[in-house]
C-alpha cells in the first residue's frame, strides 16, 4: 500500500503513523495483511471525528491510497470532511482538475506499466505552470504491482537504485 498528500503535509504524516500503527495490529491480530478499505475507512472515520468537536480543526489534508489486496486494486481518496472516493485513476493537489481532465480523456483499463508512467509523466509536465517549475520539479513514481509489490521509481520515471 502506499499513500500521497496533498494539503497540510503534517496532518497527513500523522494519518500515515496511525494507519502504519493499524496495519501492524490487525497483522499480529489476524496473521494477514489489512485490507486497503479497511485502511481506508480508519482514516476517514478520524478525519469525520475531528469535525464534530468545537475548537478542533479539520485535517488539512486530502490523501490518496493505493494498494493491492485480496479483493483486487484499489484507489481510495479521501477528503478533510472524512469523505472516501474509489477511483481507476485519479490526481489532487495543484493542477488536479487539468490532470483529471487527461486521465479521463486518456486512462484506460489495461495499460502496461509503461503506458500508464508516460501517461504520469506527460499530465505532470502539461500541469506545471511555468518553465521554471518544470525543471525544479523531481518527479518520483511509485507503481504498486498486482502482486502487491511496491516499486519506486526514481527522476523520469526509471526505477531507482
Amino acid at each position: 500500500m502506499g499513500a500521497v498528500a496533498s494539503g497540510f503535509i503534517a496532518d497527513a504524516r500523522v494519518l500515515v503513523q496511525m494507519i502504519r500503527v493499524r496495519a501492524q495490529m490487525h497483522k499480529l491480530t489476524y496473521s494477514e495483511p489489512v485490507d486497503v478499505w479497511n485502511i481506508g475507512k480508519v482514516i476517514g472515520n478520524r478525519m469525520q471525528l475531528i469535525t464534530q468537536y468545537g475548537g478542533l480543526r479539520p485535517f488539512g489534508v486530502s490523501m490518496l491510497l493505493g494498494g493491492v489486496d485480496r479483493s483486487g486494486v484499489h484507489l481510495i481518496e479521501t477528503d478533510p470532511s472524512g469523505t472516501l472516493f474509489e477511483w481507476r485513476a485519479q490526481a489532487i493537489g495543484r493542477g488536479a482538475a487539468l490532470a483529471n481532465k487527461l486521465l479521463n480523456q486518456k486512462w484506460k483499463d489495461g495499460m502496461s506499466e509503461k503506458e500508464a508512467t508516460d501517461l504520469a509523466l506527460e499530465i505532470i509536465d502539461k500541469t506545471e505552470k511555468s518553465d521554471k517549475e518544470k525543471r525544479d520539479i523531481v518527479t518520483d513514481i511509485a507503481v504498486i504491482k498486482k502482486d502487491g509489490r511496491f516499486m519506486k521509481l526514481g527522476d523520469g520515471g526509471k526505477p531507482s537504485k
